[in-house]
């Protein structure tokens, strides 16, 4: 038996809860939400489609039904409103997430941790401190979607599947963040070098494009809002991989969220860099050599959120 619970039946907690019975991820699946009524409606909305996929069961639940998660996914918060600033959101959802920590850690202390909502950078920091939950078992979603489309983006500029592009996005999720372009490599070849590799040469239009693409990476969340009000599919796909991850225990390079310990200079901060997962969580940190202009971006980056910590209550 594996078990997830998904705090948060919005459209990000729910598109999980389908995503993780679509694949098969796990054979029970538990929807907690302050809005019980609408944490029930979406349970049966996705279980109703289990005949057609691997057998799981799909319930609405409290907190004392997440008991025995193998993984608690956090996803419950506000979303950020016209006019409301970055902090304000953060203070909100920091409370929130105050209440969900004491509600859900004592009947599943062991549980891995992901945590979803935003920023997601300070709320996995603020878990960490208030939660009494081990380093190891949180995990932050952080820059995995970023990185991802930031792969996709690639994989489409280099005619290549995307399995073959190997880049990640370090940092805050949020307008700090930035690609260390000296790790980045396709089939073998780092980025640069990879078009005079290639029978695709010709197809191949690239001049060292990092600031377009990482402009791209950063607006595509925005873009979608702007076109569809919010994002949710590929944030879920995200959390389901990390899930998958988690479940392998073979140890899978991901960009997530973690406290960093002084790794590049940085110390007392979540953020993201490139981390081994497997089933106890977090294995440990992969410390890839960055250029001295990459840790300076990566200390920036920490020093920007430490400011908005700095002002929040918690």
């Amino acid at each position: 038996m594996s078990k997830i619970s998904v705090i948060g039946a919005g459209s990000v907690g729910a598109t999980v809860a389908n995503d993780l019975m679509i694949q098969g991820v796990a054979s029970e699946i538990v929807l907690v939400d302050v809005n019980k009524k609408k944490a029930l409606g979406e349970a049966l909305d996705i279980y109703q489609g289990a005949p057609f996929h691997s057998p799981a069961i799909v319930r609405a639940g409290e907190y004392e039904d997440t008991e025995n998660s193998d993984i608690v996914i956090i996803t419950c918060g506000v979303a950020r409103k016209p006019g409301m600033s970055r902090l304000d959101l953060a203070q909100i959802n920091v409370n929130i997430l105050k209440d969900v920590a004491a509600s859900v850690v004592p009947h599943a202390p062991n549980a891995v941790y992901v945590i979803v909502s935003n920023p997601v950078d300070v709320l996995t920091y603020v878990f960490n401190k208030i939660s009494g939950v081990p380093e190891n078992r949180i995990i932050g979603s952080g820059t995995i979607l970023d990185t991802s489309r930031l792969q996709s983006e690639l994989a489409k500029r280099f005619c290549i599947s995307p399995k073959n592009v190997h880049a990640h996005v370090y940092g805050e999720h949020g307008d700090s963040s930035f690609v260390p372009w000296s790790l980045v490599h396709i089939a073998n070849n780092h980025v640069d070098a990879y078009k005079e590799s290639s029978p695709d040469k010709d197809r191949i239009h690239w001049n060292r494009d990092y600031e377009e693409v990482e402009q791209f990476v950063k607006k595509s969340g925005g873009q979608i809002i702007e076109n569809k009000g919010a994002t949710f599919y590929a944030v879920a796909m995200s959390v389901c991989h990390i899930c998958k991850c988690i479940y392998a225990d073979a140890g899978t390079a991901l960009a997530v969220s973690t406290m960093m310990h002084g790794e590049y200079g940085v110390d007392d901060v979540c953020l993201s860099t490139l981390c081994l997962v497997d089933r106890d969580g977090v294995r440990g940190k992969i410390m890839n050599k960055l250029t001295e202009e990459e840790v300076a971006k990566l200390q920036l980056s920490a020093n920007k959120l430490k400011e908005v910590i700095s002002q929040i209550n918690f």
